[in-house]
This record gives C-alpha cells, structure tokens and sequence, in this order.
C-alpha cells in the first residue's frame, strides 16, 4: 500500500488526537487532564512526554514499518523484566505500563501499536558523547545490562529485526548492488567500492567468529548509541532505554556500535573527512566501562576481538549506506542526493582510522 493511500485510510479513521484519547482510554487514563508534549528527537517511532498530575510518562507509537511484528518486542521485555525482577531485583529496567486489560501494548486499528512507560524523575538523555567519563558511563550501562542477564535464556527472546547485523548477508547485497544498481552512481563511486574490497578481511573473519564457540549468544542491546542510556543531573548513568532492537546477539554488536559513535568527534554525516579521528582516550572508556561487568564474562577469544567490533560495525555500516546510494537512496532515503555517498565514505574514513590505530589501541589493557 502506498503512503498516500495509508494516510487517506488515517484521515477517514479520524485525527492522531482522536486517536490518543482512545490510547489514554485503553490505560484508564482521563485525557481531558492529560498534558502530551513531542519528545526527543528519535527518527523510527513518534514520542511524546505525558503528564497526568503529578505522573510523567513517555508514550509511543510503534513504528510498524520498521517492526513490522511490535507484540515481539513486548514478548522480550516481559521475559527480561520478569528475570530481572527475580534475579535483580535492584536492577532498573524500564518496563511498558500495563493497559487495565493486561496488555503490554495498546493496538489502534488505524495508527497501530503505542506503548506508555514511566518517566524517570530527574533524567536526561544526551545526542553526542563529548567526554571520555559519558562514553565510560555508558559502556558500563550495557554492559551491566548484558552482564547482569548472563544467566537468562536467550532462546526465549524473539528476533525483532531478522538479519540487523548479518554481516555476511551486508555483503552479498553490496555485491547485488554491484550488478543490478544505477551505472552512474556505481561509476562515480569506484574508488569507494574498491575501499569496502579491500576490507573483506572483515567479512570473512566474521564468518568464523560465527562458527566459533567461543563466542556466546548473549541477550544484546544492538542498538547502542550515547542518547540510548539515562544519565542524571550528576552525569551518571541510571540505565538503558529503548528496548526494541533487544534480540540474542554477539558482545561485537553493542561494542562495535559504541566505537563507531563515541570514538569520533563527529557524526556519520559530516562531510569534511579531515575532522574524523579516532580519540584513545575514548576507547579506553569504552574498554573499561563495559568490562567492569563483562571481563569475567567474555572468553579469551572474545576479548581478542574486542578491537575487532568497531571495525565490523563500522565497515557494515560504510558498506549499507554505499549499498543503498548504488540503489537510488531506496533504504534509508536522502535529504541531498549524495547524502548516502558522504555518509558511506564518511565511515569509510571512520574504518581506515581506526585500523591505522589498531596496534595503538590493542595495547591498551583494562
């Protein structure tokens, strides 16, 4: 269904704010005393801050395009709540507030799934890392959160986003993209391709990692980007939000996914490459901050790979976004017509200065 058909079936069905009085409804929520306020400035799903009288909440509204099954992402986060309730129980892990009919969700026929959660008091959440201490604080929050459910089942959680960080999967649609893509991007790209090329070392060590028994699927964040953890007004980490993306998974996607956020100055979108470095000082953080949980936890092999993780992500991530300036901006869309080529060579950059540091960083202990 096109967009502008989806959008008439929503004009018909009636307003967003008609339908938000049937969420408040669905919570036992009287929404003429309700106060609801955009929230954050996330891009996958809408949010807004609510108050009702001295109460705070976030509400959501589940993007089901993304996730095109939310009740999974319920069905994860009850099994971790209902664990870390037993086994931690001091633990705060933020959980969906229940309608009065039991559902960890509330489904709208016509905008879809919205979730409420409590607001923690005296909380903030931060976009860009700008200290070692923030990027340490945050790598001690996943990594507490992982660590702490080292004794959970993960067969029990369900795979939200089948694939997210299926590297081998990245690179056979790159080659795709190759063959079936537009010849003019792909020949005014040919210095870029050569450069993801010449990193095929990662993909193919990936695929043994894969194979390895000694690395353990563990209940992962995949998602774990500075303004994903709580800080309070002394700047220290409270925990982790936004569980979406909360599925089994390698210790290398939650690491790798730090290092290529924290580790620059600079975002995936900025296109004077000279500002792009890699600050050691901010690895280290990384380092210690997860491990303050996680060394016991991690086996030998997996600590040899810890440097490993940044280059995977990164180069995933160099590699998707030339993917899809090769098919005409399909995934991930553009605001400028070359923004996917800046921001592919950008982490290509990103990926070329980390592995220039390597020996630098790998001497780095906790």
């Amino acid at each position: 269904m096109h967009q502008h058909e989806k959008q008439a079936i929503k004009d018909r069905a009636g307003s967003l704010e008609e339908c938000l009085h049937r969420v408040f409804f669905a919570y036992g929520i009287d929404h003429d005393i309700v106060q609801a306020e955009a929230f954050g400035n996330g891009l996958i799903n809408k949010t807004w801050k609510v108050e009702v009288g001295n109460k705070k909440y976030i509400l959501q509204n589940v993007n089901s395009d993304i996730f095109n099954e939310p009740w999974l992402i319920a069905n994860n986060v009850r099994a971790i709540a209902d664990f870390i309730r037993d086994q931690h129980p001091d633990y705060l892990f933020v959980t969906p507030v229940q309608t009065i009919g039991g559902d960890e969700m509330f489904h709208d026929e016509t905008f879809g799934y919205f979730r409420l959660m409590p607001f923690i008091p005296d909380s903030h959440t931060i976009d860009v890392v700008e200290s070692p201490e923030q990027a340490y604080q945050a790598a001690f929050q996943f990594g507490k959160f992982t660590g702490s459910l080292s004794g959970f089942d993960v067969s029990k959680l369900k795979i939200t986003l089948p694939d997210f960080h299926n590297l081998s999967l990245r690179y056979e649609q790159f080659h795709n993209a190759l063959k079936n893509g537009n010849g003019e991007r792909i020949k005014q790209a040919q210095e870029s391709i050569k450069l993801i090329r010449q990193f095929e070392p990662i993909v193919k060590e990936f695929d043994k990692i894969h194979s390895a028994s000694s690395f353990r699927q563990r209940v992962t964040h995949h998602d774990t980007k500075i303004n994903n953890v709580l800080f309070n007004k002394q700047g220290k980490g409270i925990c982790i939000i936004d569980l979406d993306t909360i599925m089994p998974g390698l210790f290398i996607s939650d690491v790798g996914d730090m290092m290529r956020t924290y580790l620059s100055p600079v975002s995936e979108e900025e296109s004077d490459f000279s500002k792009i470095v890699i600050r050691e000082d901010f690895y280290q953080a990384i380092l210690h901050g997860y491990n303050e949980y996680m060394a016991k936890e991690l086996t030998a092999d997996e600590q040899q790979h810890f440097l490993y993780s940044g280059k995977f992500i990164i180069y995933m991530q160099a590699m998707r976004f030339l993917t899809d300036y090769l098919n005409n901006d399909k995934y991930y869309g553009a605001k400028y017509p070359e923004q996917n080529f800046v921001r592919a060579n950008n982490q290509i950059t990103l990926l070329q200065r980390l592995t220039e540091k390597e020996d630098a960083l790998g001497a780095i202990r906790n």
